[in-house]
């Protein structure tokens, strides 16, 4: 069945009843939340000014609550996103609002009960101790959508930052109201002004880690520099902290890898999608080593413990990145891997030739070495021959409906076929009702005949 993009209905007690997780949705800029209501249109981040603090604190109260008067509020700060009331830390105790002036605040909402956000609090977690560690000014705020008390209270001692108190349902729902939060995780970063420096940083933590503070699109920009620098000098002996892995009884050189076709592995052990995997992957490289290919794997473990690395180890037939976190961490980073297992292939220049290895081996097999854009397109037209040979629609064993031959060119795409449960690509039987979708190799008339001539 083609997978589409996940949508989930969300229950946010501060912003609605239900609310659909909406991945690309954009944030105003805090000083235009009411010019924002009336204009933004979805895609759009409000970066400038265009009125007053007003808007947001219309929607929390009166902003001469505690004796701050209007004209105060309005001069931006902490105050002016949180305009009356305390904080509450992990354990409980109260947390003053002068305590995080002049910081750059990063508003994080989020609920336990996502696993998104299960995932990218420690992400944020290691960014903010390191940020704290060397005193760059940060703060987080976190914004609960949990459910209730109990689930806010258990999420909220995992983390090392105050919160607004579960129970002020007004000012959560104003700050969500006022970010149009949607999705979650969500972190809005404000400067210490007030005002919306970056409308979501959640993929700039996970992409760069502490070094994206304070989030501007100037160091943003920087950073994005510094990346294609590096890529533009990418050599293999580079790309590694140490000047060797791990062979199955010795330690195998780093340079003794140079001009060869190198796979990355990011895998971890008891992780069912990688067990599958390997046991592809250690096939399709034991044929590769039988046609004497200058082809080697190496294992960058995911793994959180030691135990499950030297498991994991004792499951690979290639090489491996010694245990040691820092390094395979690096690692992920420097290709944003989000998900494992992850097949990243280096090619003899050292230079990336695609990180979609896991994808092309699923696709291709051991055909789809070296894993050039040349050896890609060429399997792809001999897919468009080979295609020729099968009827155009059939009557499949395993669906009530129809099936229509489709394309990559007329509404084909990626998939995972319904027979084999393989993961497929561009040509396929599919059945438009029902999004029903097989290869055409595993094509099967009712009757058990082959669709067609292909393999």
């Amino acid at each position: 069945m083609r997978r589409r993009p996940p949508f989930i209905h969300l229950f946010i007690p501060v912003v609605a009843r239900e609310a659909r997780v909406a991945e690309s949705q954009r944030l105003p800029s805090l000083a235009s939340v009411a010019a924002a209501i009336r204009h933004a249109q979805a895609g759009i981040r409000h970066r400038e000014s265009a009125g007053s603090i007003k808007g947001y604190l219309n929607m929390v109260g009166d902003p001469e609550v505690d004796g701050a008067p209007e004209t105060e509020m309005e001069t931006g700060g902490v105050r002016s996103v949180l305009p009356f009331g305390s904080l509450v830390s992990p354990s409980g105790d109260e947390v003053q609002l002068p305590e995080l002036e002049g910081k750059v605040i990063g508003l994080y909402f989020a609920a336990n009960w996502y696993p998104r956000c299960e995932a990218f609090t420690p992400a944020l977690a290691a960014a903010y101790h390191q940020l704290r560690d060397r005193g760059a000014g940060f703060e987080v705020v976190f914004v609960s959508c949990d459910e209730d008390a109990p689930s806010f209270e258990r999420f909220h001692r995992g983390m090392p930052w105050p919160a607004v108190p579960f129970g002020d349902l007004r000012r959560k729902k104003g700050l969500s109201q006022a970010f149009q939060v949607e999705g979650i995780p969500r972190l809005v970063v404000l400067a210490p002004d007030g005002e919306v420096v970056c409308s979501d940083a959640v993929e700039l933590v996970l992409r760069y880690g502490d070094p994206a503070f304070p989030f501007t699109p100037a160091r943003v920009a920087e950073l994005e520099a510094d990346e294609q620098r590096k890529f533009a000098s990418q050599t293999l002996e580079k790309l590694f902290s140490i000047s060797y892995v791990n062979g199955s009884n010795d330690q195998v050189p780093i340079s003794s890898l140079v001009g060869k076709t190198v796979g990355l592995y990011f895998s971890a052990h008891g992780c069912a999608p990688c067990v599958k995997f390997t046991a592809r992957l250690a096939a399709i490289y034991g044929n590769l080593k039988g046609k004497s290919e200058d082809f080697e794997v190496v294992y960058i473990p995911m793994d959180k413990e030691e135990d499950g690395y030297l498991r994991s180890c004792g499951d690979m037939p290639w090489l491996a990145l010694p245990y040691d976190g820092a390094s395979s961490r690096a690692l992920a980073r420097y290709f944003d891997v989000r998900e494992i297992p992850t097949l990243v292939v280096i090619g003899p220049d050292g230079k990336t030739v695609t990180r979609e290895g896991r994808y092309l081996v699923n696709l291709y097999f051991d055909m789809a070495f070296p894993f050039t854009d040349e050896q890609i397109r060429m399997l792809q037209e001999l897919e468009d021959e080979e295609a020729k040979g099968y009827a155009p629609s059939l009557l499949h064993a395993g669906h009530r409906h129809e099936l229509s031959i489709v394309s990559g060119k007329s509404g084909g795409g990626p998939y995972i076929c319904c027979e084999c449960d393989e993961q497929g690509f561009g040509w396929a039987y599919q059945c438009i009702a029902c999004g029903y979708e097989i290869h055409l190799r595993c094509g099967r008339n009712v009757d058990g005949g082959s669709a067609g001539t292909g393999p």
